[in-house]
Formats: C-alpha cells, sequence, structure tokens
C-alpha cells in the first residue's frame, strides 16, 4: 500500500487547501508556541526546540506554530534569541513542516495598531519562513485584517483568518455566521478559516452547534480549531468539533503543556480512533519519543511555571485566556491582594458585562484584567488605563454589542483631562478608527543605526518598528556577548551564578564542542567583573547590577 504524500512547505498554497479538501481524516497542528506562552511565560528556549525538532518533522503534523502571541516580544526582550535567526534555525531543523504563526492583525506582534506599510514588510519579511498565518483580530473586526490579508496572499502562503469565539449574550451562531460571511466576502473561501477558542468556553455541544452553522452556510469551506485545555474539556470540544467536519485542531506534545495551553495530541488520536477518524500520514513513534525527551526538559523551566497548577472550570466566568489564568494569581500575589483574587475575577466578569461582553484576548484581555485589578484597588474606574480610554473612543475597533453606560464614559475619558472637556464632545471629536500615515522607513532605519552603532538591515528594522527599546537593547545584547541561545537552558537559567573554576561544556547547533570556564567573578561596588576563557580566549566583562542583584 502506497503511503499517503504528506503536506510540506515546496507546495503551493493552492496545492496545499487542495490536499487538505480531498484527503480524509483530521490534521493537528503542534502549537509549542502556546504552550511555551500559557504554561511556561514563553521561556521555552530555542535549544530545547531543536531537541526535539527532527521527532516532531517526522510526525506528520500539519504544521508547527513557532511564533505569535507574546512569544516574539519576550525572545527579544529577555535577550533569549533574534526571532529571525530562531525561524532560520526551526525551518532547518523541520524541512518539511509547514511553520505557522498567530499574528493580531494590524497590531502584528506588538500591542497597538501599526501603519500598513509596517503591515506589509512584517508580513513579507516572516513569509521567507512561516507558511501558515493565523489572524484575528481582538474585537472581530474584519476589516483590521484586510491589509495582512492582502499581504499574506501575495507571499502565497496560507491564509488562517480566526473568529474569536466567545459566550454570552450576542455570542449566537448567526453573529458567527455573519462574521465568517464577511470573512469570505473580504478574503475568498481559499483560505482555512479557524475558531479561535482562546478562553476554552463552551461545551463539546457548543461547538458542534457553531461548526455545524458554519458548515451549513459554507459547506466547502476549510475550517480548522484552536482551543486551550484551562478546565480539562478541550479534548471533548476537539473531538466535537472534529466529528462536525473541522479539519485541523491544535495539540500539545503530551510531555510538555496541557494544562493552560492545547490538550495532548496522543489522547486525541486515542479517542478518535474509536470513532473512525484518523490523521493522514501521522506517526506515533516520534510523538512518543518526543515527549519523552521534553518530560526531561520539563524540569529545567520549572521556575516558569504556574505555582497555581491544575484545571480552572470557572474559566467559564470569567474568560480569561490561557496562561493569562495563572498570571492573574501571580499578579494578585505581587501587589498583596492574593486573598482577594476571587473578588478580581468577579469584577472582571462585571467589568467585561459593563463594557460591552468583548472577547478576552490581546490587547483587551489585558486591558480588561487590568481594569479590574485597579477597580478593587484603588475604586471602579478610578484609575482608568489610556489602553481602558483608547477601547471606549473605538481606536481598536467599534464595539460589537453595545456601548457602556454613560457613567463609565464620564469616568474614563474626563480622567485626569485638563482641558475641562467633557466625555460626550470627546466621543464626538476623538472617537474611531485612525488612518496611521506610513512610517518613513529611512528615517527609522537611520535613527535606529545612530542608537546602535552600527548598520542594520531589513529584518532588524522590522523588529525595532514594534518594540523600539526592545529591540535596541536586544541588539546591544548581541553584539556583546555573541549567540548565547546556544547555552542550554540548564546553564541560562542557572541561578547564583557559577563557582570559580567552573568549566561549561556544551556543542553548537553544527555539533562543534565549545567550552566557557569561569575564571573569578568580582564586585566592586555596583560592578561586577567576570573573567572568562571562551574556547581559551581570555575575555573579561563588566557588568552593572542593581541593589536587588547584590544581595542575591
Amino acid at each position: 500500500m502506497t503511503e499517503l504524500r504528506r503536506i510540506t512547505p515546496q507546495m503551493s498554497d493552492r496545492e496545499i487547501l487542495n490536499y487538505l479538501r480531498t484527503t480524509p481524516g483530521y490534521f493537528m497542528t503542534n502549537n509549542e508556541r502556546d504552550v511555551s506562552q500559557s504554561d511556561f511565560k514563553c521561556r521555552i528556549m530555542p535549544r530545547t526546540t531543536l531537541n526535539v525538532a527532527p521527532y516532531r518533522n517526522e510526525t506528520g503534523y500539519f504544521a508547527f506554530e513557532i511564533y505569535g502571541g507574546a512569544c516574539l516580544h519576550v525572545d527579544l526582550m529577555r535577550k533569549q534569541i533574534n526571532p529571525f535567526e530562531k525561524l532560520r534555525l526551526v525551518r532547518k531543523a523541520m524541512p518539511q513542516t509547514l511553520l505557522q504563526t498567530c499574528c493580531r492583525g494590524r497590531n502584528l506582534f506588538g500591542y497597538r495598531p501599526y501603519p500598513d506599510n509596517v503591515v506589509r514588510q512584517t508580513v513579507r519579511l516572516f513569509s521567507r519562513y512561516i507558511d501558515v498565518w493565523r489572524i484575528y483580530d481582538a474585537l472581530n473586526y474584519i476589516p483590521s485584517l484586510k491589509v495582512m490579508a492582502e499581504e499574506v496572499k501575495r507571499a502565497g502562503k496560507v491564509l488562517m483568518p480566526c473568529i474569536c469565539f466567545s459566550t454570552g449574550p450576542g455570542h449566537t451562531d448567526e453573529f458567527y455566521v455573519g462574521k465568517v460571511d464577511e470573512i469570505v466576502s473580504l478574503m475568498g473561501e481559499d483560505i482555512i478559516l479557524c475558531i479561535k477558542n482562546h478562553s476554552a468556553l463552551g461545551t463539546p455541544a457548543r461547538i458542534a452547534d457553531l461548526v455545524g452553522a458554519i458548515r451549513g452556510r459554507f459547506p466547502e469551506l476549510l475550517l480548522a480549531y484552536h482551543g486551550h485545555n484551562t478546565d480539562g474539556n478541550d479534548l471533548a470540544r476537539m473531538v466535537a468539533a472534529v466529528l462536525e467536519g473541522v479539519k485541523i485542531v491544535e495539540v500539545s506534545d503530551h510531555g510538555f503543556g496541557g494544562i493552560y495551553s492545547q490538550a495532548p495530541a496522543l489522547s486525541l488520536i486515542q479517542i478518535l480512533h474509536d470513532y473512525g477518524y484518523k490523521s493522514p500520514g501521522f506517526k506515533i513513534q516520534p510523538l512518543v519519543d518526543a515527549s519523552d525527551i521534553l518530560r526531561r526538559e520539563r524540569r529545567l523551566y520549572d521556575n516558569y511555571e504556574s505555582h497555581y497548577k491544575g484545571f480552572d472550570p470557572t474559566v467559564k466566568r470569567h474568560k480569561l485566556p490561557g496562561g493569562a489564568v495563572s498570571l492573574s494569581f501571580e499578579q494578585a500575589e505581587k501587589v498583596g491582594i492574593l486573598e482577594r483574587i476571587d473578588e478580581v475575577h468577579s469584577e472582571l466578569i462585571e467589568v467585561n458585562r459593563e463594557l460591552g461582553n468583548l472577547w478576552l484576548v490581546t490587547p483587551t484581555s489585558q486591558i480588561l484584567y487590568a481594569t479590574a485589578l485597579n477597580n478593587v484597588i484603588h475604586g471602579r474606574y478610578e484609575r482608568p488605563s489610556d489602553d481602558l480610554k483608547r477601547l471606549l473612543l473605538g481606536r481598536y475597533g467599534p464595539l460589537p454589542f453595545y456601548d457602556p453606560h454613560e457613567w463609565i464614559y464620564q469616568k474614563v475619558l474626563e480622567a485626569r483631562r485638563t482641558d475641562g472637556k467633557k466625555w460626550h464632545d470627546i466621543l464626538l471629536d476623538e472617537s474611531g478608527l485612525q488612518q496611521l500615515p506610513d512610517e518613513d522607513l529611512d528615517a527609522r532605519r537611520d535613527d535606529f543605526q545612530g542608537k546602535l552603532g552600527r548598520r542594520v538591515n531589513d529584518e532588524e528594522l522590522c523588529l525595532a518598528l514594534q518594540f523600539p527599546r526592545d529591540a535596541l537593547e536586544y541588539f546591544k545584547f548581541e553584539d556583546r556577548f555573541g549567540k548565547t541561545w546556544l547555552l542550554p537552558p540548564d546553564v541560562w537559567f542557572k541561578r547564583k551564578g557559577f563557582e570559580d573554576g567552573t568549566r561549561i561544556t556544551f556543542p553548537d547547533y553544527e555539533g562543534k564542542t565549545h567550552h566557557i570556564d569561569v575564571i573569578s567573578t568580582r564586585r566592586m561596588g555596583g560592578m561586577v567583573y567576570t573573567s572568562l576563557l571562551v574556547d581559551y580566549h581570555f575575555q573579561t566583562y563588566t557588568t552593572a547590577v542593581g541593589e536587588k542583584d547584590q544581595r542575591s
């Protein structure tokens, strides 16, 4: 019997879509990006990804989601790796597997809208490596996806627009089918339509009803499902989705994630097997091998897993997405109100009801949670953020269901105003989406080059346009210390430093062995002087440390 041909990056977007339409069964996407973000605070290092890349490549996933959400920003902010270098490494290690990203429409990988020319440049540069673009808008405002959709199609990549899913008044099948109609009218049917269940909401029956309603209106449309396992029920939702005709579902390795991120692939396979459903070309043994390795590596990330473990069925009330559930506990602990976390979650429910029953996905999830936290600490809407003002002004798009009460507009929009302008005049004069002028890319390049002290290529400029400060600090760090991502996680994350005389040995990506010998570490005032032999070359680094670092 001839083995089924698998989907590969060498296929065109049309070939990929046609293969999905004509091949029986379901397909899976391994979402390490979301596992890293939701369960490990975006701290999964490249060495871990590359250690299991050959096994994942052999497994036969539809795609591997490597970037999106907060992960790209954290890679820069925590000096983990240049995102473009990471993509090149993963592409080389997984040559037969599509690479996927999650992107926030006009907000790209950041948290605010960017001009059209920045959106187009970002898609063009990332499309050198990214094959599948899963894109969404936090308010399901479909026109905000237009520019990115155009550029993804122009690049010949697979376009996967999402409808963000939630529950409650207004979140009906009719509403969501209407949003799919908008997407198809704008982008055509040569897409994969994704149901983005970021907050792990709805019963299996609810998801089945939604899938059935979409397929009833668009029977030939390819569908995907992205969910989280926060309440422990996403296996059941995925099974219901596949039985109703969803073609692609997103999963985790059973040795990694599976709590606030995606449910495990092997468990899904075992369940669907009894329903007579198979995943074409999928291999079980490399899936098991990858998880065996990841189980051992997981302990290296202990400091980044939430201390508040276990499933959270109350998510159906507060609706926080993925890792935001665990982070909500940690943020409450940090400001000293952990014992009031139920009050914060209850306030979040009320805030969401008052502001329009929105989708708690970036950036609205951060805006609403910060509002609830501030309300508990300072009083209701007494300390509104500028982002909340922008949300009420419609800068992220129109509120889809209803407007907040007038007293909320008054307290939020008039807060910290020095001109005495009243809320209704502010709404009249300042509301609505803004048409952002194109960036002067040459001027921005000159500015970044001046700050960095060297020439800047297109990829570096692309990152600087989205994260000006953190990109600058990352490239300064890389220019000084080199490719530190080569260090294994147990070295990278080691606390309390290394004793003098310690030898650190590790291979690079090509298999060549390197040595770092720690000669001495001296502290003088606010400076630390570290002398090393790096591959037998003597080097001394001087690092400024704060009071907290000195105490440790």
